[in-house]
């Protein structure tokens, strides 16, 4: 693709990389094939190559960003389905992160939209502040029928509504800032990423992950001023909020690492992942230590499909006799790449695994979409939801905590990956084994 940049434009680094992503594109179209936005809308701006356009023309502009643009880049999950499909290397992900700063600089949202994105901004980082959000969620459902309508706002209440859980789990103490030794021998001593929202909605995830790994051999520390990733921020384009919450990490993540060392960095939120591994592209402009210690952090960062199989998996229990559907979270198979190890994983558990058809295809949360874009997210919820239930799956595994809260509640249970593995490594039976358990002697009676 053909730019325009002036050389003052190029100066800025964001803009020199943005030219170099704009010039690989060549214009062939194979990403509207795996856009799920374009599969279900049909606008060729709202495909990948379509904001591309839209993007360029901004940029090159200068100019500040037009209601259209906001509208088509809004309506982008961020899948990275295009990344994976795309023959010449078009890096979307950073151009569209670009695209999206943009936006928040120069473009004034209606007052509605300003506010329910400093909320989610301000909220779903901090846990106290979450839960406290899901408690009143959850009291105010009854009274829904007041927020009804077709406005904009008035759909993302009644989203925000629907997606409270009925029931939320005690806090866990095992995400508390400390060390959980390994059972026996010290093989290796890593980080875990306790997050934010995950810990509140599932805090039994962070659980099974440190049960399966001290059993492992495995020292698990839980850093002290480690937190939110950044990605919810990240990808509604504040960037300075995103940058603060990435730093902390980073400082907090090498002070273990100076301390005791660190051989890795867990993370069982894949989108979380996501965004950890590119901290070296966040911070490359940064100063030092900062730019060496993001760089770092990056390349230890490790989903827990992929040092479960590093370090060697393996099950004590018998076989369960169920059948797993397994949902690729599109930040793992198109953001870190990671397809096999998961599937690899739940075969050595002993699950039978099934793959939907479309597996490519985002399930409509993507962070804060299905808050911001609920008819979009729901539309997608259905399909994937039916393709994954045409598998005739005891259970849904997936390793992302937006989607699993995406994908609950109307079709078969749903359970991260890493609960499975842990159940079957003698930690206990996850909740939704039994709903399963129970869903089969239903079917069998009939």
């Amino acid at each position: 693709m053909q730019t325009n940049f002036t050389p003052e434009q190029l100066r800025d680094p964001e803009i020199a990389v943005a030219n170099q992503i704009l010039r690989t594109c060549v214009h062939c179209g194979f990403c509207t094939a795996t856009c799920p936005t374009f599969v279900l809308l049909g606008d060729e701006l709202d495909s990948p190559r379509g904001r591309i356009y839209l993007i360029k023309d901004m940029l090159e502009s200068g100019r500040p960003a037009s209601e259209e643009v906001v509208r088509h880049v809004d309506r982008c999950l961020s899948c990275l389905a295009c990344m994976t499909t795309c023959p010449s290397g078009v890096h979307y992900m950073h151009l569209v992160d670009h695209a999206r700063t943009y936006i928040e600089e120069t473009y004034r949202r209606p007052w509605h939209d300003r506010a329910l994105r400093a909320l989610l901004a301000r909220v779903l980082p901090r846990p106290r502040l979450f839960r406290a959000a899901l408690i009143a969620a959850k009291l105010a459902r009854p009274f829904r029928f007041l927020a009804a309508g077709k406005s904009v706002l008035a759909k993302r209440v009644a989203a925000m509504l629907a997606m409270a859980p009925a029931r939320l789990a005690a806090p866990s103490a095992l995400e508390r800032p400390g060390t959980h030794a390994a059972l026996g021998p010290r093989r290796q001593r890593v980080a875990l990423l306790a997050g934010c929202a995950q810990q509140v909605l599932d805090p039994e995830i962070n659980a099974a992950t440190i049960r399966l790994l001290t059993r492992l051999g495995v020292e698990v520390v839980v850093a002290k001023g480690a937190g939110c990733c950044g990605a919810l921020t990240h990808h509604m384009g504040r960037h300075d909020e995103a940058m603060a919450a990435a730093r902390a990490n980073i400082a907090a993540w090498s002070r273990e690492s100076e301390a005791g060392g660190l051989d890795a960095v867990i993370i069982n939120a894949s989108g979380c992942g996501t965004t950890v591994k590119d901290y070296g592209f966040m911070f490359r402009a940064e100063p030092e230590p900062w730019r060496t210690q993001a760089a770092r952090i990056s390349e230890i960062a490790l989903d827990i499909s992929e040092f479960l199989t590093r370090v060697g998996y393996r099950p004590t229990r018998e076989p369960p006799g169920l059948t797993v559907a397994y949902h690729a979270a599109c930040s793992l198979q198109h953001g870190q790449k990671i397809t096999s190890e998961p599937k690899a994983l739940l075969r050595a558990a002993g699950f039978a695994v099934a793959e939907p058809a479309e597996g490519h295809l985002c399930c409509g949360s993507a962070g804060t979409y299905n808050l911001m874009q609920p008819e979009i997210a729901t539309r997608l919820r259905t399909r994937k939801l039916g393709n994954l239930a045409a598998t005739g799956a005891d259970i849904i595994a997936a390793g992302n905590i937006g989607c699993l809260t995406q994908l609950a509640g109307d079709c078969l249970p749903v359970v991260h990956t890493v609960q499975l593995l842990d159940w079957m490594a003698g930690g206990p039976e996850p909740h939704a084994i039994a709903k399963a358990r129970q869903a089969v002697r239903d079917h069998q009676k009939f």
